[in-house]
């Protein structure tokens, strides 16, 4: 088990029935584990996780903190497809990150330390940044959409020099909100 292990329990079935996955730490592939690629239940018992509904760490990004989802929808999932999860690094509880419009951290940048339901309320007139640099301890989730919505990326300390790194498919970002994580 790492350091930044949690438990996660991933059910077949609706509101946690079924065949059950227990996971301690990074999972690449359920199938590896005996378990096919249907989840339609969730609990997250401590840590806060990214999962994957392709296995090895690909596909759409899904964030759960700790609680129970009873069926897939609860995680704005659009059909039962889970093929991997691990969990999200913490190293405490400071968060700041840039933003930047081109390329390698070229053109306008914009810096947060805090959660923001619309990144042009900050000033900066678009809505695509082509690369960011995580600092600090904390992870951030990242939304196509203001308020919170739409396809989701989890980025974690670290250099992303274009967009593709965080596994994006267009370097659209419109809300950004810290990983609070509970253990």
């Amino acid at each position: 088990m790492s350091q930044y292990s949690g438990k996660i329990v991933f059910y077949e079935g609706k509101c946690f029935t079924g065949q059950r996955l227990e996971v301690f730490g990074d999972c690449e592939n359920f199938q590896d584990r005996g378990f096919m690629n249907r989840v339609n239940s969730i609990r997250v018992e401590s840590g806060a996780w990214v999962c994957f509904d392709h296995p090895d760490f690909k596909g759409q990004q899904y964030m759960l903190e700790k609680g129970e989802y009873p069926d897939f929808q609860r995680w704005n999932a659009h059909n039962d497809h889970m093929g991997s999860c691990k969990p999200i690094k913490m190293h405490g509880e400071q968060y700041r990150m840039e933003l930047y419009e081109g390329q390698n951290f070229t053109g306008q940048c914009v810096e947060l330390c805090d959660d923001c339901p619309f990144l042009q309320s900050t000033g900066f007139s678009k809505n695509c940044f082509n690369s960011i640099k995580v600092y600090g301890d904390g992870a951030w989730v990242m939304y196509e959409e203001p308020n919170y919505r739409g396809r989701m990326y989890i980025v974690e300390r670290g250099n992303y020099c274009l967009f593709m790194d965080w596994q994006a498919e267009n370097p659209n970002i419109q809300s950004i909100r810290r990983v609070v994580n509970y253990f």
